[in-house]
């Protein structure tokens, strides 16, 4: 009778993703994966051997813009700076800081791929899913923070040593701060529905065999 009930539920059980669009998604975060790493890689050995153009921060309110129309006036906060040789100071945290967010752009195509792989086997709620999804989230959520810190940090002290920000004497100045909440509050979410997978588990457990 029992299996006459589970032959019954797994006819009439609708697919939400088939196997081919599970598997389309691994082999999609794969190759993303991949590709967004190679990228990562030679644009940190790009910046290090030659000239390279950032967006650097102005702090001081004196970087007053020129030539408006219509009576307006108007301060620039950044500036696009091209720089022949990068300094090993910023250029190391810099490179820090492009493999601290490939290392979140990771965590979440490695998450697509395990939820894939588990949609496919049709088994979501494995004891190990809710740890990866969990260590996923906290990945994301402290390289993502410690990557954006440190990209700050070292446009800040490339433009002072630019003398971009024209400091006066009395004048301190600490750094500008360009922060992106999303990989954090994307990272927490992520630990949170890594809860949700334990609690699926737990239900899963105490279904098995009632059916």
């Amino acid at each position: 009778m029992k299996v006459t009930k589970r032959a019954a539920l797994a006819s009439g059980r609708k697919k939400i993703v088939s196997r081919t669009d599970a598997l389309f998604l691994m082999v999609a975060s794969a190759a993303a994966a991949v590709t967004t790493t190679a990228l990562t890689v030679s644009g940190i050995l790009a910046s290090s051997a030659g000239q390279v153009t950032l967006t650097l921060p102005v702090a001081t309110p004196r970087q007053t813009a020129s030539g408006l129309s219509l009576g307006a006036t108007g301060q620039y906060t950044a500036m696009d700076a091209t720089i022949p040789v990068l300094p090993s100071g910023p250029a190391a945290l810099l490179a820090w800081a492009e493999a601290l967010n490939q290392t979140g752009i990771l965590a979440v195509l490695a998450l697509i791929f395990l939820l894939a792989y588990r949609l496919r086997s049709e088994v979501l709620f494995t004891p190990g899913s809710a740890w990866l999804v969990g260590a996923g989230g906290a990945v994301l959520a402290v390289a993502g923070t410690v990557g954006q810190i440190l990209d700050s940090l070292a446009r800040s002290r490339l433009a002072d040593l630019l003398g971009v920000n024209g400091h006066v004497p009395g004048e301190y100045y600490l750094v500008s701060l360009d922060f992106n909440a999303g990989p954090l509050v994307l990272g927490i979410a992520l630990v949170l529905v890594a809860g949700v997978f334990q609690f699926g588990r737990r239900l899963q457990k105490d279904t098995e065999g009632l059916v």
